[in-house]
């Protein structure tokens, strides 16, 4: 939840110009960042929201709520998907898995 007396608020718009472009180097827009807010991303653990306030009529979030939902974005290195086997890696597996499937008569 957002501090309002000890977090520095920018606006969604402010929030939106100080991150870097996203894909093709297209920039962040507004409603990037509302759709953050509003139905937050889903990552494999569950789904993540920006923490954002509602004041007069305008969204704000803070710089700190930034590097919260960045943080919680990002995977722990243990959550991070392994590599995937390299092809002969797999066919020797699939052939001691054949190999004791046959020896149980199966």
């Amino acid at each position: 939840m957002i501090d309002l007396s000890g977090e520095s608020l920018i606006s969604l718009g402010q929030a939106a110009r100080s991150l870097p472009p996203g894909r093709r180097g297209r920039p962040v827009t507004l409603s990037c960042l509302l759709r953050w807010v509003l139905s937050g991303v889903q990552t494999r653990t569950g789904r993540v929201y920006l923490e954002a306030v509602r004041l007069g009529g305008r969204w704000l979030t803070s710089r700190e709520a930034l590097q919260r939902f960045a943080e919680r974005l990002t995977p722990e290195p243990k959550d991070a998907p392994t590599a995937p086997r390299p092809p002969n890696a797999r066919r020797k597996a699939s052939a001691a898995a054949d190999a004791e499937l046959q020896r149980h008569g199966i």
